[in-house]
């Protein structure tokens, strides 16, 4: 980055301090990991220079051939990794491809049908302050309190009472499988449409690390970061019989001309997908997060659900007598990254929650298996027993910073 250092030196110190920081911490949002270098270089090319509203081989500009050549192999990559008859990869993120769904089927006023945010659900599956709780009469469903899973018979008795338009299965911190088979069941008794969210779990499910709603769903959407190790961005598949609705809610319903040089880096990044490198990453994110979720069990924590299914977990914080939000801040202090969050039936407000949640993505992307992920609980674990004990914390940070040694980014 040497021009970008001698154009703009602010802005290049502050990239350099993200790369330093990103290396010497361990990461585990759930939705963060990391792409690769290839799809960096896609992503910063001269294809930010282009517009090309439209769709390839049918733009309203001239000059779009190289662009018509990146998108039709993501778009080609894209189907050749999950199965389905039809993708669109133009959406600039995941919120974009769910209201494109939700515009190209529902009229305002529709009745929606999705799981509740405070329980793990998504912001576009009709919270209140959303675009999708603002157009739609939104019913939720939850996970059971006594377990921690949702409960479908109880889903399919709302559908039955409420009849919504579409159903939405999804999640973004829901540890457990989704039955997609059960959804469309009762989407099918109702009337209704289905739609998969699978932002968090798209690169599990194209790991083979979990089951595939491509077969099930009307609509699937997702982004291509988080589990798909892609640029930050959104995809839409759907059955070849909704495409013309899809692709025109996209374009020019939505969104005017698409980002192609992201689109160039979801490209590299579905190509990277179909490895069986990338395969065995998405399995042993999931070994990592069972590994750890159960470690904290040992240690006397409250796992909602009593476990994972998938890359993520939530701790329930309440008999640790530390708040969600304090144990962020506290970890933080040691170089371990993480987020506070809302626990199903949680009583304390989303901003001060009684839990966190760990993920294991990013980890496992820098190559730590079983062993490294125990050593990293046993940080938590230390830090959040001691909070006041500077000693301890210093402790922790020499682990961790021989972690983040052995376990480079690239």
């Amino acid at each position: 980055m040497i021009t970008l250092q001698n154009d703009d030196p602010e802005v290049w110190r502050a990239i350099q301090a993200e790369k330093e920081r990103q290396q010497n911490t361990i990461d585990l949002i759930a939705s963060e990991n990391i792409c690769s270098l290839a799809v960096q270089e896609a992503q910063g090319s001269s294809m930010t220079n282009k517009y090309a509203e439209g769709y390839a081989r049918r733009r309203w500009y001239a000059g779009c051939g190289n662009v018509d050549t990146v998108e039709e192999l993501a778009i080609e990559r894209a189907k050749q990794i999950f199965g389905a008859e039809h993708a669109n990869v133009q959406p600039h993120a995941g919120s974009q491809a769910n209201m494109a769904v939700c515009f190209a089927v529902l009229k305002p006023g529709d009745r929606l049908l999705g799981m509740d945010l405070s329980h793990g659900g998504h912001l576009t599956h009709g919270f209140k302050k959303n675009f999708s709780g603002m157009m739609y009469d939104i019913t939720h469903y939850g996970v059971k309190k006594e377990t921690g899973y949702i409960d479908y018979d109880e889903v399919r008795a709302i559908a039955l009472k409420t009849k919504p338009n579409m159903i939405i299965a999804g999640a973004s911190a829901y540890p457990r499988i989704l039955d997609f088979p059960k959804f469309r069941k009762i989407a099918d008794e109702v009337g209704a449409y289905f739609m998969a969210d699978i932002a968090h779990i798209a690169g599990l499910i194209a790991g083979g690390a979990h089951p595939s709603p491509v077969p099930y769903a009307d609509f699937v959407t997702t982004t291509t970061h988080k589990t798909l190790r892609g640029p930050r961005g959104g995809l839409i598949l759907c059955k070849s019989k909704y495409a013309k609705q899809v692709d025109s809610m996209i374009f020019p319903g939505i969104q005017g001309g698409p980002f192609m040089h992201i689109i160039a880096a979801k490209a590299v990044a579905f190509k990277e997908a179909l490895t069986e490198e990338f395969k065995q990453c998405q399995q042993q994110t999931v070994k990592n997060a069972k590994a750890m979720a159960q470690e904290f069990v040992k240690r006397g924590y409250t796992i909602v659900s009593g476990g994972t299914d998938n890359h993520l977990f939530l701790i329930d914080l309440r008999n640790k007598g530390i708040a969600g939000k304090d144990a962020q801040l506290l970890l933080e202090t040691v170089d371990i990254i993480l987020n506070r969050n809302t626990i199903p039936y949680d009583e304390r407000g989303a901003n001060e929650p009684s839990g966190i949640r760990i993920g294991t993505p990013t980890v496992t992307s820098r190559g730590m298996k079983e062993a490294d992920v125990l050593k990293i609980a046993d940080c938590i674990d230390k830090a959040l027993s001691q909070p006041n004990d500077n000693s301890v914390k210093e402790t922790i940070r020499k682990t961790i910073k021989s972690l983040c040694s052995a376990y480079p980014l690239y």
